[in-house]
């Protein structure tokens, strides 16, 4: 009974966030797109109810344990039918995670501020998640929602996650666990026997939406993540806007949308030790398994102080219909960074970018990797096609400025780079295995570049 459970929860995660596009959509192409995608992107909207925390014992303070009050006010909130949990100023200590019910938006007033827990035991028992594009059981993401409608986190308050406590520490203990869970993903291991946990050092997401519809990230401030920061899985219609994030630890992904439709983040800050945003679609056998690609995401106005904008890797659900425009690049390695490996298979398709302004890259303004690590052997390309990159300015990069390197088993197809400067670089190009290449006013070190170097 339980692994026919199981199965059904992961099949309506899958069929809930499946999206049947109109026929008129599908015809149009490029930019033309976006204002399409955008009718299918909404706020929820909740209930004028109010239910204040302090109203069901939650305290400020930071001895006292305030989780049971703050989840008996979102209990209460969903039972009544939903409206707005209030977070009052204050800091309000968590003795584990909150739990978040459909129809509840949970609101930080400016000066509140959630202290979460650095006792690992506190986030137990286990929950359904995805670890790295690979579904199992392990710690509860710091605040969770599984399959609810109509779910927000908004406000001017602090969310610390305090990770560099304890967790961050785990990353030199988690290669047996990791290994562990890629073999079962490629064996496919059935996910309720996937069990992690305890003694497996697995680091838990900070805020992770797993199957909803109609979720809102608007506002807060988010520190200290112990993993992953914002993790949309299974996600349909979401909306990540106005966040400012600053997390410094060993895999701080700022957001990464999973296997996610119809997904608009913009005016967000990221500040973070990794990835800025990767847009992902499960793990190798595992996420052909899901099969649901990662679609209709709309990236606009956003800052990153370090680190930048990633595809991948843990792509093999496909990405498609992605758009991205008017973002600026403090210093990050790659600017636009699309990586995968013979493992993976999936595909790239009808990808966007646009005016985008960067300071310092160290490894490139922009690079198609097709070797990324992580490779296990197998035999299964990544289709890269139909990808369109203008209007980017970059001061300098400390390798190679523009790199696509495709392999003869997975040549690249159909990519544009138009109206690119990048004014200082020991190399203008390094491409390969690239079927119809335009470089149209591509310009390095001053100079027109009007063929690739391999």
């Amino acid at each position: 009974m339980k692994k026919t459970l199981i199965a059904l929860c992961t099949s309506l995660c899958v069929l809930s966030c499946t999206t049947q596009q109109p026929r008129q959509m599908a015809e149009l192409t490029g930019w033309d797109k976006v204002p399409e995608i955008l009718k299918n992107i909404n706020e929820p909207v909740f209930p004028d109810a109010v239910f204040n925390i302090l109203d069901y014992g939650a305290q400020s303070d930071t001895t006292f344990d305030s989780r049971k009050a703050i989840l008996d006010a979102i209990n209460t909130c969903n039972l009544s039918g939903g409206g707005k949990v209030l977070i009052p100023a204050g800091t309000y200590k968590l003795n584990g995670p909150l739990v978040l019910k459909s129809h509840v938006n949970l609101h930080l007033e400016k000066g509140a501020r959630l202290e979460f827990s650095t006792n690992p035991s506190d986030y137990l028992p286990m929950v359904l998640t995805k670890w790295e594009g690979t579904e199992c059981y392990n710690y509860s993401p710091f605040i969770y929602s599984y399959q609810c409608v109509d779910v927000a986190l908004t406000g001017e308050g602090v969310i610390d996650g305090n990770g560099a406590a304890v967790f961050n520490g785990w990353r030199q203990l988690q290669n047996p666990a990791m290994q562990k869970l890629r073999q079962m993903g490629n064996d496919s291991v059935p996910v309720y026997q996937r069990v992690f946990g305890e003694g497996h050092y697995l680091r838990p997401c900070m805020i992770q939406f797993f199957g909803c519809k109609n979720v809102l990230v608007d506002g807060v401030q988010i520190y200290d993540s112990p993993f992953w920061i914002i993790h949309p899985v299974y996600c349909d219609n979401v909306i990540v806007r106005n966040v400012y994030i600053d997390g410094q630890n060993y895999n701080n992904d700022g957001c990464d949308p999973e296997s996610s439709t119809n997904v608009l983040i913009e005016n967000v800050h990221f500040n973070v030790g990794d990835d800025g945003i990767a847009i992902k679609s499960g793990r190798d056998q595992d996420g052909w398994r899901v099969g649901q690609a990662t679609e209709n995401v709309i990236i606009r106005n956003c800052h990153f102080s370090q680190w930048a904008i990633t595809i991948g890797s843990e792509m093999s659900g496909g990405v498609r219909d992605i758009y991205i425009e008017d973002c600026k690049i403090d210093s990050c390695r790659n600017g636009i960074y699309f990586k995968s490996n013979m493992d993976r298979g999936g595909f790239f398709e009808n990808l966007y970018m646009r005016r985008i302004t960067a300071d310092i890259c160290l490894w490139g303004m922009v690079n198609f990797r097709t070797d990324y690590h992580g490779y296990r052997g197998g035999n299964y390309p990544t289709l890269f096609r139909n990808i369109t990159i203008e209007d980017v300015v970059c001061n300098r990069v400390d390798s190679v400025a523009l790199m696509a390197n495709g392999i003869p088993e997975a040549k690249l197809y159909n990519i544009t780079l138009r109206n690119i400067d990048v004014k200082s670089a020991p190399k203008a190009t390094q491409m390969r295995n690239v079927e119809n290449l335009v470089l149209d006013n591509v310009r390095v070190n001053g100079k027109l570049v009007e063929e690739a170097e391999e």
